[in-house]
């Protein structure tokens, strides 16, 4: 944490619940109704991200003297699961772009703060994270883009990242290179950028040597874009290297992965209790042998477990927000929120599809949707088999012998 960036957030209780209350309201009103046309055709949903413009969620975590809302973790993670627990994908689209707007507002200089966060939080600039790289995912040391130095003036940058969530439609990434590829140990020769595609006018003329290959098609997340983005001599200013200083973008990087983990965990909490709210209605519904099948002791027993599955991931999820409210190091607390969320998401869809049976494996109901989805969140922001190895060495860390 630098001296001029504090996490430490609180807000009124009076207005989370207001706040709380116009989310469901629209997802009641604006959201629900669209989700089956968007996913099914993998349609960008221009409306609803307008809508979450208009909501204040593109600034939701960002300081209010830039013009965001400055939620805490623990209330951004509330919203998040609210509108997963309906339709995961468009928390993809305003986490992303939150993520890279930290970067800014905990490493950024002044200047960088002043320029960028009021149009982010606005949501008139959207933005992303631009980590990943063909042959480096989990192992960021291992990326291969480089920015050179040209004079005083700026840099050059070349390669490509992949897997970047709206990669098409974004405006700004936060874009991690290696400034100094022969630096030992590696972590040392990154550094991380802020990356435009047009400056600060959306609408504005494109930056040559930045230009989006193509869209990955996926098993689900569908209506948000995944893409490629290449990058061929492009020539950035010197002042757009997030902190002005060489060498500090993987714990940059890093320190924002800590928020993403939040958020894919509060994700994952929606989707393990929306699955569980489809089964428990469809299970009062559909009758067997005379009686609906929630009177089986067989779907007793799951929903049993679904219900006790969901209250866990939420409640690690907010521990884990709370403790990054305070200013801690969160690693092992969002790691474990991440793991047990994640994983809760798939276990519970793949129950509630049980619960459905044939009906589960039709696209006229949406339960197919949730499994879909929660597969990615045991991969995204680190997979889940990474998150056990933190976990496991931040445990002894704190407990040694």
């Amino acid at each position: 944490m630098t001296a001029a960036y504090s996490q430490v957030r609180s807000i009124d209780p009076d207005f989370e619940t207001q706040l709380l209350d116009s989310i469901d309201k629209w997802i009641e009103r604006d959201l629900k109704p669209v989700v089956m046309h968007h996913d099914h055709g993998d349609i960008w949903p221009t409306e609803t991200v307008a809508q979450m413009q208009q909501l204040g969620l593109f600034g939701a975590t960002i300081g209010e003297e830039y013009g965001g809302l400055g939620l805490p973790s623990s209330s951004y993670a509330k919203i998040v699961a609210r509108i997963a627990s309906f339709w995961m994908a468009p928390t993809g689209i305003f986490n992303s772009h939150l993520i890279c707007a930290h970067a800014i507002e905990k490493f950024g200089t002044p200047d960088q703060k002043a320029k960028w966060l009021p149009k982010m939080a606005s949501g008139e600039l959207r933005g992303g994270l631009a980590l990943t790289e063909p042959d480096a995912g989990t192992d960021l040391q291992g990326i291969r883009m480089t920015a050179k130095k040209t004079g005083n003036s700026g840099y050059t940058i070349n390669g490509t990242k992949t897997w970047i969530s709206n990669g098409i439609k974004g405006d700004v990434f936060a874009l991690l290179v290696k400034t100094d590829p022969e630096a030992n140990p590696r972590y040392k020769g990154m550094s991380l950028f802020i990356a435009d595609k047009h400056g600060l006018d959306p609408e504005g003329p494109a930056r040559e040597g930045f230009r989006v290959g193509k869209k990955i098609e996926k098993l689900g997340y569908k209506a948000i874009d995944s893409a490629e983005l290449i990058f061929g001599d492009y020539a950035i200013p010197a002042d757009q290297l997030i902190g002005g200083v060489e060498g500090e973008g993987f714990f940059q990087a890093t320190g924002g992965l800590e928020l993403g983990r939040i958020n894919v965990a509060a994700r994952g909490v929606g989707l393990a209790e929306g699955a569980l709210r489809l089964a428990t209605e469809y299970a009062q519904i559909r009758r067997t042998m005379g009686k609906p099948i929630a009177e089986h002791q067989a779907i007793q027993l799951k929903l049993g477990e679904m219900v006790t599955r969901a209250r866990a991931a939420r409640l690690l999820t907010l521990d884990a927000a709370a403790a990054y409210d305070c200013g801690e190091r969160v690693d092992m607390e969002a790691g474990m929120a991440k793991y047990f969320a994640s994983e809760a998401a798939v276990r519970n869809s793949e129950e509630a599809m049980r619960i459905f049976g044939g009906y589960s494996y039709s696209k006229e109901y949406e339960i197919e949707r949730y499994y879909r989805d929660s597969l990615l969140m045991c991969i995204g922001e680190g997979t889940n088999e990474m998150q056990r190895m933190i976990i496991a060495k931040q445990w002894i860390k704190r407990n040694p012998a």
